[in-house]
């Protein structure tokens, strides 16, 4: 019988990232509603040093595959490994991250278990001994609840919206055997180019300055940029942004680009199309800076200035250098 809820924990080099706890917690509360334990799969290359961390955040048995095989992501590898450990264990619900990896990932394992999959999640509950998982649809302008007939019920989290919270659990680490085929591995990583900045990725930062199509130029995004480095936020951009050739495609933040929910998101020179609300309109505070007072952005905003970019971003690092100190 299916018993227990379980996530996929995600690292880089060897270092847990924030959605691990997020989904922990997230765990950790549907387990206490149908009194059962939390579960995590933790797979890398010497990772095994970090997966008692997991236990602060409730995990209570976290299954470790150590193998080069591992390191760095491949989807056939962790689909097989993944698949193998969760048809062994049988656990009731199974979580990830809406990350990068985590959308990648989810998906072939849907398949490969033959369960359904509810996607970029804000929510979920039980009902009736059922995961019942909630999901935006439209932009944000309405909500799905997803129940899953099949058992693991797979369901990932968007990240940034479930609070990663202390509460300590049995945090057993248990070394399991992968097995893979090599056979299986149909995909290999030739290189691996990181960010030489050393950012947050958008999907983990808490504030994103973020500039459209009002910004100009290429050039322009020097003065979001400053702002950025005294709010230790991240820089994003519009599809319109991207599209001129102003920002990388890694910058995107939309429909077609990343979904983001920080605790503050500063919009300059955005109009506020439907496909970009889509993928900002979940963070907790909007600030909204154009000169168009009509810009749809403004319908979504806690905070709004009309006003030209140029003239206000100036002043807000003046006065955030103030208060930094």
């Amino acid at each position: 019988m299916a018993k227990g809820v379980w996530i996929v924990a995600e690292q880089r080099d060897g270092v847990l990232r924030k959605i691990s706890f997020e989904l922990a917690s997230a765990a950790r509360k549907l387990a206490d509603q149908l009194g059962e334990e939390v579960g995590a799969v933790l797979l890398g290359n010497g990772v095994a040093k970090v997966a008692g961390e997991l236990a602060k955040y409730g995990v209570d048995k976290i299954y470790v595959a150590d193998n080069a095989a591992f390191e760095p992501y491949t989807t056939d590898a962790y689909a097989a490994a993944v698949a193998k450990i969760v048809r062994e264990k049988d656990p009731a619900i199974l979580l990830l991250g809406a990350s990068s990896q985590g959308k990648d990932l989810s998906s072939r394992l849907a398949g490969k278990l033959a369960t359904g999959l509810a996607t970029d999640c804000t929510e979920v509950k039980i009902a009736d001994g059922r995961m019942v998982a909630v999901r935006p649809l439209y932009a944000g302008k309405c909500f799905a609840e997803v129940v899953s007939l099949a058992n693991p019920q797979m369901a990932s989290l968007r990240p940034n919206v479930f609070p990663a919270t202390e509460k300590t659990g049995a945090g057993e680490v248990i070394a399991f055997d992968a097995a893979l085929d090599p056979a299986q591995l149909k995909t290999k990583v030739l290189e691996v180019q990181k960010d030489a900045a050393g950012r947050v990725d958008l999907t983990e930062a808490t504030i994103i300055v973020s500039g459209g199509r009002g910004m100009g130029g290429p050039d322009n995004y020097k003065v979001l940029e400053e702002l950025a480095e005294i709010l230790k936020a991240t820089v994003g951009a519009s599809r319109a942004a991207v599209d001129s050739g102003w920002r990388p495609v890694a910058d995107q933040v939309g429909q077609t680009g990343k979904v983001v929910s920080p605790n503050l998101y500063i919009a300059c020179g955005i109009s506020g199309a439907i496909q970009h609300l889509a993928g900002m309109s979940s963070s907790k505070y909007i600030v909204a800076i154009n000169k168009d007072a009509e810009a749809p952005i403004f319908t979504k905003a806690d905070f709004g200035i009309v006003d030209d970019l140029f003239k206000v971003v100036p002043e807000l690092v003046k006065e955030c250098r103030k208060l930094v100190g």
